[in-house]
Parts: structure tokens; sequence; C-alpha cells
């Protein structure tokens, strides 16, 4: 659990959200923070030493907020397959959310390189080992197919969701729950009609996600 922040460290972490996405974290300046913060560079310096520890700490407050975000959601059932609805429906609620450290934690990372960088994959890594149980649970439950490659699902599934933030739009006509659902409906129980699925189902999505060599 990350330590409770100060008013001068949260503002600090706003001004620092709000000129990492406008900006990008390369062309943002510890100078500029600290003036949208309101305090001086050497004050801002003394509480964060490093532009990069600014990041890592927003980053682990964002995780950390996510992460306990969908945990309460999925708490409210004990149903393996609705608390995967659930937990998509926290977590894409919570990235349209407009804070803009979730904005960072899903585009700036890769700004940091060294000891930071790995601070901060580990990071990401506890948030996807939290849903690889998830999944886990769910497929130990017998609700899924057989074969299905978790962590193939689990890096799709992140890589449309996460995807949301670019197109959405709050005046749009779905609400993030609406999309979450919706998304939940075609990885669940697909797109194509009952009556239009090729004939031995299960052999063909066997043959279609089992792992082959690598040609070439």
């Amino acid at each position: 659990m990350t330590k409770e922040l100060s008013d001068v460290d949260r503002r600090a972490l706003s001004a620092a959200a709000h000129l990492f996405r406008t900006k990008g974290f390369a062309a943002a300046t510890v100078r500029e923070i600290a003036a949208d913060a309101g305090i001086l560079p050497g004050s801002l310096h003394y509480r964060f030493p490093s532009k990069e520890l600014l990041l890592i700490t927003l980053m682990e407050r964002a995780v950390e907020q996510t992460t306990a975000a969908v945990r309460a959601a999925v708490a409210g059932s004990r149903d393996p397959i609705e608390r995967l609805r659930l937990g998509l429906r926290a977590h894409l609620r919570i990235l349209l959310s407009g804070d803009e450290a979730i904005y960072v934690l899903l585009y700036e990372w890769r700004a940091l390189t060294g000891k930071p960088r790995e601070d901060m994959v580990r990071l990401r890594d506890r948030y996807e080992a939290f849903w690889d149980g998830l999944l886990y649970e769910a497929a130990g439950s017998g609700h899924l197919r057989d074969g299905v490659d978790l962590k193939l699902l689990r890096l799709f599934g992140f890589g449309a969701i996460n995807w949301v933030a670019q197109w959405y739009s709050p005046g749009g006509e779905r609400k993030p729950e609406q999309i979450a659902d919706a998304f939940w409906a075609f990885v669940g129980f697909g797109v194509i009609g009952d009556e239009d699925r090729p004939a031995g189902m299960a052999e063909v999505f066997r043959l279609l996600s089992a792992l082959e060599p690598t040609r070439g």
C-alpha cells in the first residue's frame, strides 16, 4: 500500500499527470511541473528527486486504484463467469473516468528505462496476475472451452479493452458499462449465429487455437 500523500504531494502528482498526458513524459520539465503545482522546483525535487519517480508514483497509485476497483466489483459475485464480466466493467469504468494518471499508466510507461522500467513492469505484472487468477478460476469451474490459451485471452482482452480509451466519447451512444458488456458478449458468446457455425465447433476451435511450430 502506498503512503498517504500530503496536499503538496497531491498537487505535484496532479500537475505531473496533466503535463505527462498533454506534452508527453519526455517533453514535460520539472520546472513546468513545479509551476503548475504552485511550488518551487527545489521543493518538488525534495519530495520527488527525479521525474522518473513522479511517473513511477503516479503509476503505482493508478495500479492500486484500478486493482481495488476491480476487486470490489468482483466481490459481489461468486459465479466465476459473472466475476469476469463485473471485472471488465470496473476496469473500463476507471479507464474512462478521466483520471489523467490512468492515461499516463497506459501510455507513458514506455518512456522509462533501466530500474524504473523494471519497477513499472512489476507493477503491471501484479495487476495482470490478479486477472490471471480470475481466468484460471473460470477455467477451473468448467465453464470455458478446453484448450483456451488463457494468457493469449488476457493479452487479446487488455489490448482491445484498453484501446477504448482512444475512441471513447463521453457524449457517445454507449456508457462504459454498456461497452464492457458488449465486449464481453462478443468474446464470450461470439458474433457468428448458431446456424452458421461450422459443424464440429469444438474441433474447429481446437485447431484454430492450438499451438503449432513456427514456420519460416
